[in-house]
């Protein structure tokens, strides 16, 4: 293997991965290919037990790419981790609010989190395109009411927050939607793994 060569190293990170899990062999290659993408970009074989896929999910995902649909982050983080060639070959925009003026002075008012506000503000933007949270539970609590009061009907949801305070129950409150997602149980996650799973669905695009 080529140590310096970016191509080589991916795939040979690629066939360690599919050796020491041999199980992905059995799942839709659409799946697989985003376990993997997750695992790659962590380098922690645990992750791909933790990540949980809606039946509907990739081709929800894929369907709303081609289509162009729009992107909402929960924060500025996910948006930079994109592949930017890939989102301007399918015309797809990334929207993040957080530091929007009005989410920043709405937040301060109501004594609450940006990442709440973002999100109301984002929702009406984004109708049957992609909400991809991967830092703040509050984003993902905040959406999900959203989508429970049928104000938000997103193509897909990828919801990764992580941290010890609401993560993990506000990614079990997205399983019990029955919506399209992708997410990683308990109180793991991260902007990484949430644009990590973005790309490789843009990848497949």
């Amino acid at each position: 293997m080529e140590l310096f060569n970016p191509a080589a190293i991916e795939k040979e990170s690629m066939r360690i991965i599919e050796e020491n899990l041999p199980d992905l062999a059995t799942l839709p290659a659409g799946e697989r290919s985003i376990i993997k993408r997750v695992v790659h970009t962590t380098g922690d074989l645990s992750c791909a037990r933790l990540i949980r896929i809606h039946p509907r999910a990739v081709e929800n995902g894929l369907r709303a790419l081609k289509a162009g649909k729009p992107i909402l982050t929960d924060v500025n983080m996910v948006r930079s981790g994109l592949i930017k060639n890939r989102l301007a070959s399918l015309g797809v925009e990334v929207i993040c609010l957080i530091n929007h003026p009005e989410v920043i002075k709405n937040a301060q008012m109501r004594g609450t989190t940006r990442a709440m506000v973002a999100m109301e503000l984002g929702v009406p933007k984004i109708e049957g395109g992609i909400i991809a949270i991967g830092n703040a539970p509050t984003a993902l609590f905040t959406l999900c009411r959203l989508v429970s009061a049928g104000q938000v009907r997103p193509a897909l949801v990828v919801g990764t927050p992580v941290g010890f305070v609401g993560a993990a129950e506000s990614k079990e409150e997205l399983i019990s939607l029955g919506i399209p997602y992708i997410t990683m149980i308990g109180t793991r996650g991260g902007s990484t793994i949430a644009a990590a799973i973005i790309n490789a669905l843009l990848l497949m695009a």
